[in-house]
């Protein structure tokens, strides 16, 4: 495994294919440096690219998530932009600084593995660009959460504007976003944003991770195809995503992991899969 600055990958059990991309700046209360939106989309390409990996849990080290994006970063991007005396240049350098930040968040939904979101304590600000480009999202009572940007003077722009209204519906959106409120675990669970709410900490990796091994012991190629028709059909119709799921499905159904899966089904036992 390739070693980063910010980030730890980590294989609990050497017989499991779920693996650990830990945001590793606890120090910092895990805020998202320059160096992360460098770093994250290499180690999830990483995983994506191992065969042995078929699920990834993304968590924090220490007592929080994520704190939001590195104000030290922020104040290097804002000096950066405006230190050239032509305007036109400064911002086209800004806006593909962005853009290049933006593809970090989105390299979660390019993964072809699912990515599930163990939250503790804080995730405010870049923490909730990062979960809502999960697949699957949990927190501890402990968790809380805040789009905080307006509260800097910033237009949130890593993804939480466009994905979090799918997720918890257009007005709750504009209310969190515009207010910058705190809300606890429970009320995102009531929103939609978490599927689940853990009592602990300790509560809450262990319960991830059965999850996680549950969908790991799954037909890869289900799984994978799976996620790739939910984003897809997120953009489409109706009509658009059931032609989408036709054409995938025309493509890998018919598999080694179909005959598998049926019969593991009538001998009433554990199906094993080929790797992907």
């Amino acid at each position: 495994m390739e070693s980063y600055k910010t980030l730890e990958i980590i294989r609990k059990n050497n017989d499991s294919s779920v693996f650990h991309l830990i945001i590793n700046r606890p120090s910092h209360l895990n805020a998202l440096s320059l160096d992360f939106f460098i770093e994250f989309p290499k180690a999830l390409s990483s995983l994506d690219q191992n065969p042995n990996v078929s699920v990834i849990i993304l968590s924090g080290a220490g007592k929080h998530f994520c704190s939001g994006i590195d104000l030290n970063s922020l104040s290097s991007i804002s000096t950066q932009s405006s230190s050239g005396n032509d305007r036109g240049r400064s911002s086209e350098q800004l806006r593909r600084k962005i853009k290049s930040m933006q593809a970090a968040i989105t390299a979660i939904e390019q993964c072809r593995k699912p990515v599930i979101a163990a939250i503790h304590g804080a995730c405010i600000g870049g923490g909730v660009d990062l979960i809502t480009a999960c697949d699957i999202r949990y927190c501890s009572e402990d968790a809380f959460f805040s789009i905080k940007e307006v509260d800097l003077a910033i237009v949130a722009d890593l993804g939480t504007l466009q994905r979090l209204p799918s997720i918890v519906g257009y007005a709750n959106a504009m209310e969190l976003a515009l207010t910058a409120r705190r809300f606890s675990g429970g009320e995102a669970k009531d929103l939609g944003l978490v599927s689940k709410v853990f009592g602990s900490k300790s509560e809450l990796d262990n319960g991830v991770s059965t999850i996680a091994e549950g969908i790991g012991g799954k037909s890869p190629l289900a799984v994978t195809g799976t996620k790739a028709v939910l984003l897809r059909s997120r953009e489409v119709s109706v009509e658009q995503g059931l032609d989408y799921v036709a054409t995938w499905n025309s493509a890998m159904l018919i598999s080694d992991d179909l005959n598998e899966a049926v019969s593991a089904q009538m001998m009433k036992r554990k199906p094993r899969f080929a790797k992907l």
